[in-house]
């Protein structure tokens, strides 16, 4: 660990008396710890002359690598320094839902489970589990996440909205007149509007517009006349109420998906986790069992 170490601080500032600076040892110091790792990988890492000392290019790939490896360690430790008695929960989440609908429940789990860290990330899609360092995930739309468990959360109800402005240009017109304005998208759902227009009996193919990566920015979209833009009642609320949006739909109690908790089936029981899924069967209005 030393020597790599050493390697990482070389790579990144091309000296070794850098090197030794970084690290609080001698440059001789360095120059053995970096002999070491040659000759422990039986390979030659640098290109030597009398005057300078430099990489390799298979060395400086090497370098990349083991640079991730070294951040996942350090980010281990500090998660165990953080919490030496108890276990990490560490949680991929979508942003918006993570934000309005699981940060205001989270306080009600840290106080049944104080043994436990609870540590969120953002991941906008689904992943690999067995290369992302998470336990769990948000989930939305579909059970199409392979090998993994489910517990549902929520059944999200999309509406179409639009700036009063905007709106009002549509006054008089019959409700699917909403796809003659420009549609703002998700990203991550890029067939959110054709799934709504098929729920509601219209008609609409390839919808093309503005695309956004979260939802916070495309409502502000919408909030100043950029678009329609199709999004979850519990996210808008109160620019509902307050007629800062105005719903271009009478019905607001359409469907695209439902969110979901989910984790990978073939690992072994984690105690934190099976904390955290009996914590949400007991959350109001959370279905009573996991569908696996």
């Amino acid at each position: 660990m030393t020597a790599l170490r050493a390697l990482d601080s070389f790579e990144r500032t091309g000296s070794v008396t850098e090197t030794g600076h970084e690290l609080g040892v001698s440059q001789s110091a360095v120059s053995r710890q970096l002999k070491v790792l040659e000759d422990y990988l039986g390979t030659t890492l640098f290109v030597r002359d009398r005057k300078s000392i430099s990489l390799t290019p298979a060395a400086i790939d090497y370098c990349a690598q083991v640079r991730g490896a070294l951040d996942t360690i350090a980010t281990a430790s500090l998660r165990l320094k953080a919490n030496p008695d108890g276990g990490q929960l560490n949680i991929a989440m979508l942003p918006a839902f993570g934000v309005r609908w699981l940060a205001p429940k989270l306080p009600d789990f840290v106080a049944r489970h104080p043994e436990v860290t609870v540590n969120l990330s953002t991941r906008l899609r689904p992943f690999d589990f067995h290369t992302d360092p998470f336990h769990g995930a948000i989930h939305f739309g579909e059970r199409d996440w392979p090998d993994v468990c489910y517990q549902e959360l929520m059944r999200e109800y999309v509406v179409p909205v639009a700036s009063p402005k905007l709106a009002e240009t549509l006054r008089g017109s019959p409700p699917a007149e909403v796809f003659s304005l420009p549609l703002l998208h998700l990203d991550t759902r890029p067939d959110a509007w054709e799934k709504w227009a098929q729920a509601v009996g219209l008609d609409l193919h390839g919808p093309v517009g503005m695309l956004f990566d979260q939802f916070a920015s495309m409502i502000q979209a919408a909030l100043h006349g950029m678009g329609a833009a199709l999004i979850p009642t519990y996210l808008i609320e109160r620019e509902l109420t307050e007629k800062r949006l105005v719903a271009l739909w009478p019905e607001s109690r359409i469907s695209i998906g439902a969110y979901y908790f989910v984790w990978p089936k073939e690992q072994p029981p984690y105690q934190p986790r099976d904390c955290f899924v009996s914590w949400l069967k007991s959350a109001k209005g959370i279905p009573s069992s996991p569908d696996t």
